[in-house]
């Protein structure tokens, strides 16, 4: 059982497929001995690295406390057990909150009736109302017998980083997006190109990698509402400010003037309008930037039926001639729905990992080399 001071289980959720590469940044972030396990990664820390993983990490959806974990095979047990875990020390009698629940292979099998029996514990125990927009969210697991007991720390999904306003039809989120450029190799010291920017997500993402901004410093989270809540550590937390790397350039460009427009409107909205360029422009007219060589990354249109993906086929025929012919020693990353439209660019992808879901799709980062 966990209480206000232990150390516990943290658990960082990431989208089927990208686990390792967030295991990557949450290594690098200085998260002791993270593991990687099926939806996300898995480190040990206290309630400080549970605000610092909703404040620094780029690619988690979600931060979740694990707070108890005990095996349950009737109601009798859970009962028993969800009452001992300390959760006076966890939440606050003047906060509502509630309980979600989910069963895999288990004895407990009805999902309500668990949330049922660990909210009546909360209630007993707290004090606390339930409310079904209740800012402070419980989560239980039952999978094999085994009860895990979590508590919502983000509140809501940590793509919503509070900028981007303006969006187009079924943007990636910025967590793909920088897990993505992650796989890329992209670590903010070197230029990005997104010649289809659509909302700018890639080039905004790479910009405030650049900048060495925290991705969570504009939004709050719900562990705010909690009792372990410091409000003058948070502040000192958040008031810590890196140098970043100068003379890096990430630019975006789409042949939809409005894209360019929600592009900018994002950048300023972020803080980092001067350290992007977004510009009308069509894929034929794409050149490298002047300086050293960097990464291109695009999320170009899918084409979900086939009589699309048969029409996409040019796109993508001139996107990798001109990558191949302007863009020597660039790298190349692209999001494709489709491996077949994806070799239509004649890049030297390296294997691809595995499909990730993305809008009620699945799609694969390629990836090259730098280009000969």
């Amino acid at each position: 059982m966990t209480g206000a001071d232990d150390r516990f289980e943290i658990f960082l959720a990431a989208p089927p497929g990208l686990e390792d590469t967030l295991a990557g940044e949450v290594a690098g972030k200085g998260f002791r001995q993270p593991k990687v396990v099926p939806g996300g990664v898995v480190t040990q820390g206290g309630w400080s690295d549970v605000w610092r993983a909703n404040l620094w990490i780029r690619g988690a959806s979600r931060v979740l406390a694990r707070v108890a974990q005990f095996r349950a095979v009737h109601f009798a047990q859970l009962d028993e057990r969800a009452h001992a875990v300390d959760w006076n020390s966890l939440l606050r009698r003047d906060v509502p909150f509630r309980v979600e629940a989910s069963c895999a292979g288990s004895k407990l099998w009805h999902s309500g009736a668990v949330a049922q029996r660990v909210a009546t514990a909360i209630r007993e125990t707290v004090g606390a109302p339930e409310a079904e927009d209740a800012p402070v969210l419980v989560r239980a697991r039952v999978e094999k017998d085994l009860c895990t007991l979590s508590i919502d720390t983000s509140g809501e999904v940590l793509h919503k980083r509070g900028f981007k306003q303006a969006v187009n039809p079924a943007p990636l989120r910025e967590t793909m997006a920088a897990l993505f450029l992650m796989q890329c190799g992209y670590d903010g010291t070197e230029p990005l190109v997104d010649p289809m920017c659509g909302a700018g997500t890639f080039v905004i993402e790479a910009a405030e990698m650049a900048a060495r901004l925290n991705p969570g410093r504009a939004r709050s989270f719900a562990f705010e509402s909690l009792k372990t809540f410091d409000a003058e550590a948070w502040a000192r937390m958040r008031a810590v400010a890196r140098a970043g790397v100068e003379g890096v350039a990430c630019l975006g460009f789409d042949r939809d003037a409005g894209a360019v427009a929600m592009s900018i409107a994002n950048a300023e909205r972020a803080g980092v309008a001067a350290r992007t360029r977004f510009a009308p422009g069509v894929v034929s007219d794409l050149a490298a930037p002047e300086g050293r060589p960097g990464l291109v990354i695009v999320n170009p249109p899918y084409g979900n039926r086939i009589g699309e993906r048969r029409a996409l086929v040019p796109l993508y025929r001139a996107l990798g001639q001109v990558l191949r012919t302007r863009f020597a020693g660039w790298r190349v990353g692209l999001v494709a729905a489709e491996p077949a439209l994806a070799r239509e660019t004649r890049l030297p992808f390296v294997p691809p990992g595995p499909p990730v879901p993305h809008g009620g799709l699945r799609v694969t980062l390629f990836r090259t080399g730098p280009l000969g």
